[in-house]
């Protein structure tokens, strides 16, 4: 009786234990033929399965006002799903079509890329021109109420929902920021976020810049129309810095990509899982778009996933020095897994390895230099101070020709001034093509 009795009150929701109902008859079968079936014998821990279906019984029976059964069983897998890790996910209907927008580079909302941090939710980073950016949310920000809605009562999954809807209107997003002492009030309003992934530049003669501020599906290219770029308007290009701070990652073929336009050899990545597909290995082609000039990678604590991926590898493979601050530390893979009825799981299925068998997974990629954000003052020359050429009498140089050359100040470069990271980037990319013209 004990055993109908169990049946009885799984018999709604059997989709979800029909497993454990094969074990009940096997156990019942196996006590009619007096031998005893082991609970690790069990396809599923039946004490727990017990509390799970007395819980949804209970619920079903006692909560204040009733629940349909589908909603309880929804509720059961996305909680299951968000219990497991920050990015594994349920998606229902809008849910999955807008993550396929993000990875394509373009969805509407306030342009942010959200995680669970100490159980907070935290800002990885903010996309380049994106509502939220522009109205100044930061990467490290920790967002306690949206609207008026704590998020401590709600899943990153109904974070993201409430950030998403009609362009034009109003969110309000109240933060916590390291060193400041109240809380803000930051309006947002939400548009149609169409992301441009990869922006180039020369900084000054000689010297490239390529920023990617996500990495979506056509990045890869975008960076090798950037290279051509940068080639054709300096030919006599001496260095490039490639910055990736507050980038949140993305699709992991267009890290590979970008890697790719880097290096002509060897391996990108691997990712590793415990099902036979979850291995893959990414190797280079023989082309180098970047023509093997120096570079230099600029990370900080909101680069994370694909960004991780790249300055990893071009670290490994000795392609870039690596500058900043260490980075966030995802590394696992997700995996979209279709459903029936227009459902689907994102399901962490893998860890991704830099080519030297590094996991970044809680751990980040250390820079080869540390150097934290900071403040770049230019001090004026002391109007009493004097050279050589001020003394009475002094010595003529017969090989003085002309004035003395105008040399680039590089902190009187509109483009980098407040950005002391890039500054210092700049710094060694000058010495390193300096020590490279060095004949030897």
């Amino acid at each position: 009786m004990k055993t109908l009795h169990i049946i009885k009150i799984l018999s709604p929701f059997c989709l979800i234990c029909l497993s454990f109902m094969l074990a009940i008859r096997v156990q019942a079968q196996s006590e009619q033929a007096q031998v005893q079936v082991s609970a690790e014998s069990l396809p599923l821990p039946l004490d727990e399965v017990r509390i799970f279906t007395e819980v949804l019984n209970r619920i079903r029976n006692a909560y204040v006002e009733p629940i349909d059964d589908k909603t309880l069983l929804e509720n059961a897998v996305r909680g299951m799903l968000a219990g497991i890790d920050p990015h594994s996910s349920y998606l229902v209907n809008e849910e999955f079509d807008n993550l396929q927008e993000m990875t394509t580079g373009e969805f509407g909302g306030l342009g942010v890329q959200v995680g669970v941090n100490n159980g907070f939710i935290t800002i990885i980073s903010p996309v380049d021109g994106s509502p939220a950016d522009i109205a100044g949310v930061k990467a490290g920000d920790i967002v306690i109420k949206i609207d008026e809605k704590p998020t401590s009562d709600i899943t990153i999954d109904e974070t993201t929902d409430l950030m998403r809807g009609p362009p034009g209107t109003d969110i309000v997003l109240t933060i916590l920021r390291e060193g400041v002492d109240e809380a803000l009030e930051i309006t947002v309003t939400r548009d149609i976020i169409t992301s441009n992934s990869v922006r180039s530049r020369i900084i000054e003669p000689g010297f490239g810049y390529i920023r990617i501020s996500q990495f979506v599906t056509g990045t890869g290219r975008e960076v090798n129309t950037a290279l051509e770029n940068i080639h054709q308007d300096d030919a006599e290009l001496q260095g490039l810095i490639l910055d990736m701070r507050n980038n949140p990652g993305g699709v992991l073929q267009a890290a590979v990509d970008v890697v790719d336009a880097f290096i002509s050899e060897g391996l990108i990545v691997y990712t590793e899982g415990r099902e036979t597909n979850s291995y893959s290995r990414f190797d280079a082609t023989p082309t180098d778009p970047s023509r093997g000039v120096p570079l230099i990678v600029l990370i900080n604590q909101g680069s994370a996933s694909a960004s991780e991926v790249v300055a990893g590898a071009l670290q490994d493979h000795n392609r870039a020095v690596v500058m900043g601050t260490q980075s966030f530390g995802k590394g696992s893979v997700q995996t979209v897994l279709p459903l029936a009825n227009n459902r689907a799981i994102k399901l962490t299925t893998a860890l991704y390895y830099t080519p030297n068998g590094r996991s970044i997974q809680a751990l980040g990629i250390t820079p080869n230099i540390i150097v934290r954000q900071g403040r770049l003052t230019s001090l004026p020359e002391n109007p009493a101070s004097y050279r050589e050429e001020d003394l009475d009498g002094h010595l003529e140089n017969g090989d003085l020709t002309g004035s003395i050359p105008e040399v680039l100040d590089l902190t009187g470069q509109q483009v980098i001034i407040g950005d002391y990271q890039l500054n210092e980037a700049m710094n060694i990319l000058k010495g390193l093509s300096l020590l490279r013209a060095q004949p030897y």
